[in-house]
C-alpha cells in the first residue's frame, strides 16, 4: 500500500512543509492516548487545542505533525491555515485518488456500527474502523485509504443538521442504507423526528446519481425520504415484506445468534449470524440486500455475514460466573435501541430478564417522557425488573412501575444494598445506556462480582 508523503499531502491540502518532506505517515491521529508509532500528529483547536500536545505526540512516536502555525519541534510539520479543514481535504483528496468500485455509505438512529460491521464483511470490503463516523474520525481514516480497493463502507453518524452532507461531500456515495430514523438526538431538531428524517436523508442526497439506498419497507420515515424531491435521482431499495428483497423464516438461536432466509430477485438463500437478536436480522437483510443489488454473489454474502462477531459494548453476550448471562449493549442508547436489545435479551435462555439502563441524553424537554415510556414498554415486553441510574432514572422507574429501582448515579448503583448486589443469580442481564453515563462500569462489575 502507497501512502502519500508530507509533499503530497501538502499538494493536495495546500500549506507549507517544514523538514523532511519525503516521510511518509502511517496514519493520522487526534489523539496522544491512542497514536501509533509514525502518525502523522492533526493539533486541532476545540475545546482543548490540540498544538499544546504535539511535544506529547512526538515522543510517543509520531512522524509528523499537521499545525496552524510552526513549532519548536524537529519533528516534520505541514502547516495550514486550518488544521480541520486540512484533515478533511486530505481525506477528501485520498479518496477521490485512490477510489474503490463502489463506495458505500451507513447511517440509521439504531444500528450503525453493526450494519456497517455486516456490509463491509458481505462484501469483502474495507470499511472505518471503530466508530469513526463524523467529521473528523471519516476523514482521519480515509487519509490513508488503501490502493486498489473492490469496496469501501463508510459509517455516517450526525447530532445536528449538515453533518452528514458534509461527510458525503467529503465521500461521494455510490451506495447507501439507512438502518431507520429514530429519535436519537431529537433535542437538536426543532422540526422533531422530521428533521431527523431530513438529516439522516441527507446520505441518500449525497448519492451519486443512479445510485441505490436501502431501507426497511415498514419504516415510515424513509419512505418520506423518498418520496423527497431532493432523493428523487437515487433509487430506493425497500427491504421486508411484500418486496422483492426480504427475509423471512427467522429463528432465534439463542446465545448462538439468528438465522433467517433470505429473499432476492434471483432466489432464496439461507443465513446465520452470530449476532443476537430480531433487530440484527433487519440489519443483516438491508446488508445483503444492498450488497447483492451491487453485485455481490449471494454465497459471499452469507458466508460474510456469519463471519461477523459482536463487539464490546454492542451485542457481546457473556455467561455469567453464577448462572445466566449478560448481554453487553453498553456503547449507547436511544428509545428504539433498549427495546429491541430487550426483545434480543427475551430470546436467551435463562432465569429472570432485567435490565440495568443508564440514562439517554439528547432527548430535549421530552427526556422524562421519553423515559417513562421506555420503562413502561420494558414492563409491557416481559422483564421482570428494572435497575436505572441517571439523571432520568426516577422516570425510567415510575414507568416501569413495581421492581424497579433508581440511583443518581453509578456510585450508587453499586454501593447500595438494593443495587447491583441484589441482581438474582441466573438472570439474563441487559446492560445499557448512554456514553454518558458509562454502563460498562455496570457490565464490568456485574463479570467481576
Amino acid at each position: 500500500m502507497r501512502l502519500w508523503s508530507l509533499f503530497e499531502a501538502a499538494a493536495q491540502v495546500g500549506g507549507e512543509v517544514l523538514g523532511d518532506g519525503a516521510v511518509v505517515p502511517s496514519s493520522l491521529s487526534m489523539d496522544t492516548r491512542t497514536l501509533q508509532p509514525g502518525a502523522c500528529f492533526v493539533a486541532l483547536r476545540a475545546e482543548r487545542d490540540g498544538h499544546g500536545f504535539a511535544a506529547q505526540a512526538v515522543e510517543k512516536g509520531a512522524g509528523a505533525l499537521l499545525v496552524d502555525h510552526p513549532l519548536d519541534s524537529d519533528c516534520p510539520q505541514l502547516v495550514a491555515p486550518d488544521t480541520l479543514a486540512a484533515l478533511q481535504r486530505w481525506g477528501q483528496a485520498r479518496l477521490a485518488a485512490v477510489r474503490p468500485k463502489a463506495v458505500f455509505g451507513v447511517t440509521g438512529s439504531v444500528g450503525k456500527t453493526s450494519t456497517k460491521e455486516l456490509l463491509a464483511a458481505a462484501l469483502g470490503a474495507w470499511k472505518t474502523p471503530g466508530n469513526r463516523n463524523n467529521t473528523l474520525g471519516m476523514p482521519e481514516a480515509l487519509a490513508t485509504l488503501p490502493e486498489g480497493l473492490g469496496a469501501a463502507v463508510l459509517e455516517m453518524g450526525m447530532s445536528t443538521p449538515g453533518e452528514i452532507r458534509r461527510l458525503t461531500e467529503i465521500a461521494p456515495l455510490d451506495f447507501g442504507l439507512i438502518t431507520m430514523v429514530g429519535t436519537a438526538h431529537a433535542e437538536n431538531f426543532a422540526k422533531g423526528q422530521e428533521g431527523i428524517a431530513e438529516a439522516k436523508g441527507e446520505l441518500v442526497a449525497g448519492l451519486v446519481r443512479g445510485g441505490v439506498w436501502a431501507h426497511l419497507a415498514s419504516d415510515t420515515w424513509c419512505r418520506w425520504i423518498a418520496a423527497q424531491p431532493w432523493a428523487r435521482h437515487a433509487d430506493a431499495l425497500p427491504v421486508g415484506e411484500g418486496q422483492a428483497y426480504g427475509w423471512e423464516a427467522a429463528q432465534s438461536l439463542g446465545a448462538a445468534g439468528e438465522s433467517f432466509r433470505m429473499r432476492t430477485p434471483g432466489g432464496v438463500f439461507p443465513v446465520r449470524i452470530q449476532l443476537p437478536g430480531e433487530h440484527q436480522v433487519r440489519n443483516a437483510a438491508l446488508a445483503a440486500a444492498i450488497a447483492i443489488r451491487a453485485g455481490t454473489d449471494p454465497q459471499r454474502v452469507a458466508a460474510g455475514l456469519g463471519a461477523v462477531v459482536p463487539e464490546p459494548g454492542r451485542g457481546r453476550l457473556h455467561a455469567m460466573a453464577g448462572g445466566g448471562c449478560l448481554l453487553d449493549e453498553t456503547y449507547n442508547a436511544s428509545p428504539d435501541s433498549i427495546l429491541a436489545c430487550a426483545r434480543a435479551l427475551l430470546q436467551l435462555p435463562g432465569g429472570e430478564a432485567v435490565a440495568v439502563l443508564g440514562s439517554m441524553r439528547e432527548l430535549g424537554p421530552e427526556a422524562s417522557r421519553v423515559h417513562r415510556e421506555t420503562g413502561a414498554a420494558l414492563k409491557a415486553l416481559g422483564l421482570a425488573r428494572l435497575w436505572a441510574f441517571g439523571e432520568f432514572a426516577e422516570d425510567y422507574a415510575d414507568g416501569f412501575g413495581l421492581r424497579a429501582v433508581a440511583f443518581p448515579d453509578f456510585e450508587a448503583l453499586r454501593d447500595d444494598a438494593a443495587g447491583l448486589s441484589a441482581i438474582p443469580a441466573g438472570a439474563r442481564i441487559l446492560v445499557k445506556g448512554s456514553r454518558y453515563w458509562r454502563a460498562e462500569r455496570a457490565a464490568d462489575w456485574l463479570l467481576t462480582h
